[in-house]
């Protein structure tokens, strides 16, 4: 019975005593919205390195349109259906019963009038390519 009654007090005791910590808990929190770096959700893109001179079109039959600014262009084949300006690009879009005539313009150099450099033809009734210069013959005033 002492025995027991040993036992039960060194039970007690023991609950009573604390074990020395050798480390104090660290703080495993985020740190501040502020403090933390956010890496962008895209790469970055290389900055533009200057102007880049559009390729021309060179076709036969089209030498009365390719590096024609807007003016000529409208003289040669009337108001457009379509025009459309797009940083330095704009296009005008031609149109008649035989075909549809998309001409892009672009500048030459820095800071020029933008000229034709490209031309593209549809049929008006779907849409399928034809040939670019018979298009702009047909479309001619």
């Amino acid at each position: 019975m002492r025995f027991s009654a040993s036992l039960g007090l060194a039970v007690l005791l023991a609950g009573c005593t604390t074990i020395p910590v050798a480390q104090q808990p660290r703080d495993v929190s985020p740190p501040p919205p502020e403090a933390r770096e956010v890496p962008p959700t895209t790469p970055q893109q290389p900055e533009p390195q200057g102007f880049i001179a559009p390729q021309v079109l060179r076709m036969a039959g089209l030498e009365n349109v390719i590096e024609q600014d807007a003016d000529r262009l409208t003289r040669l084949f009337g108001k457009p259906r379509l025009d459309v300006r797009e940083g330095d690009m704009r296009k005008l879009q031609f149109a008649g019963d035989a075909c549809v005539l998309d001409v892009f313009l672009y500048p030459l150099r820095p800071g020029a009038e933008p000229v034709a450099t490209y031309v593209d033809a549809r049929r008006a009734s779907d849409g399928l390519d034809v040939d670019r210069a018979a298009c702009a013959r047909a479309l001619q005033k």
